[in-house]
């Protein structure tokens, strides 16, 4: 493999930088803050980048991208990753949500769904963790009970991100309680301003949006709003959340900050204790090594060989390394109080951010104690 930039990949991250910098302040730490300007910059940009054909780039034209390679989509994700993603809740839409409509969907639900998504104008939340189903998803209990020609719907979903601005819901349900838990479930499409669906917010540290519950009383759904076959749905939240886990490129972000760390110190950085030094070259490393990982798994995504063993090992590298560079960084603002009086020190504000973040990233997309499982199984399958 040549872990170098393309000449295309190289002219596309400039690209990329020049958008942020032109649209995007130097203060934005996400759109998910108590300051609803932040969330209509990031739906701005994504309006910006639809217009660029830069916001779902991977995808076929015939679905608003340009069929750019794996690759050149790598970059879009790094890029947005490292400037703390101003697209918003918009790459859950394009990371795969639209991937498992291209793949599963009725051409009625790609003409209804793709072009929004591609065009930034959508926003889309997953209706998966519940109360008692959360690592193991597939105990879930929200039923769909036939009733004349559909079914009506009835449970809670918990830890459910962006469910109070969502427009739609990609909903897990059980529809045949006697089946094998891993069988019988089935993927709904739901509007969220269908009767019957009750949003909660989860205060949380991480701020508003992120954590929801939401209950079904009732909803009614129909054929129309199957994704996939009935019964059938688990196969597809399987490569689903692969798709997600590869996009979530968190290391791009880790290396920025780690790299920004000397000169946001300025004078202090000579004077940390060598101990501190030697952490932030070690974390240095491990944010290169879960780069290179998930290289392999956008390689192998290329080639149409991806095991879900493979993602594993990146989430588990990645979740480990957030989490280590997250305690390097606040162990360096805090050695020398950077910040801890000036609320405008745009770097230690954003450490605070990545810690914030990152002490629930070895739950989210899947816990790290579930990918080690995929992981362990895969490899004993290999003896």
């Amino acid at each position: 493999m040549e872990f170098s930039d393309s000449e295309r990949s190289a002219e596309l991250r400039a690209e990329l930088r020049a958008l942020v910098r032109e649209h995007v302040p130097p203060t934005f730490l996400g759109a998910f803050t108590k300051n609803p300007q932040d969330l209509e910059v990031a739906q701005s940009f994504c309006r910006t980048l639809a217009g660029k054909g830069q916001l779902t780039p991977a995808w076929p034209a015939e679905f608003g991208g340009y069929d750019a390679t794996p690759w050149e989509q790598t970059v879009v994700r790094e890029e947005m990753w490292a400037h703390f993603e101003p697209r918003g809740a918009q790459y859950m839409g394009v990371n795969w949500v639209g991937p498992a409509l291209m793949r599963f969907g009725t051409e009625q639900q790609k003409a209804e769904h793709l072009g929004r998504i591609a065009a930034g104008t959508v926003i889309w939340c997953q209706g998966f963790s519940e109360p008692e189903a959360g690592s193991d998803l597939a105990s879930l209990r929200t039923a769909a009970v036939p009733d004349g020609d559909g079914w009506r719907i009835d449970g809670q979903k918990v830890w459910t991100s962006y469910a109070t601005m969502a427009d739609w819901c990609f909903l897990l349900t059980r529809t045949n309680r006697d089946a094998a838990k891993h069988k019988g479930i089935t993927i709904f499409l739901v509007p969220m301003d269908r009767p019957g669906i009750k949003v909660v917010p989860i205060d949380a540290m991480v701020g508003p949006h992120h954590l929801n519950e939401v209950f079904f009383e009732g909803v009614p759904v129909t054929q129309a709003d199957v994704l996939g076959e009935v019964d059938a749905g688990w196969s597809i939240v399987r490569e689903a959340l692969a798709f997600e886990r590869v996009g979530i490129a968190r290391y791009a972000r880790c290396d920025r900050l780690l790299n920004a760390a000397p000169a946001a110190l300025g004078d202090r950085w000579a004077t940390l204790p060598d101990e501190l030094k030697q952490r932030w070259v070690t974390a240095l490393i491990r944010v290169r090594e879960a780069r290179l990982l998930a290289y392999r798994v956008i390689d192998l995504v290329e080639t149409g060989t991806v095991d879900p063993a493979d993602t594993a090992a990146y989430r588990i590298a990645a979740t480990q390394t957030d989490q280590e560079v997250a305690e390097v960084l606040m162990d360096m603002v805090e050695e020398r109080a950077v910040g801890a009086s000036d609320p405008a020190d745009l770097f230690a504000r954003a450490v605070d951010d990545h810690w914030r973040y990152a002490q629930a990233a070895t739950v989210a997309s899947g816990s790290i104690e579930v990918q080690r499982l995929l992981l362990s199984r895969s490899l004993l399958r290999t003896k």
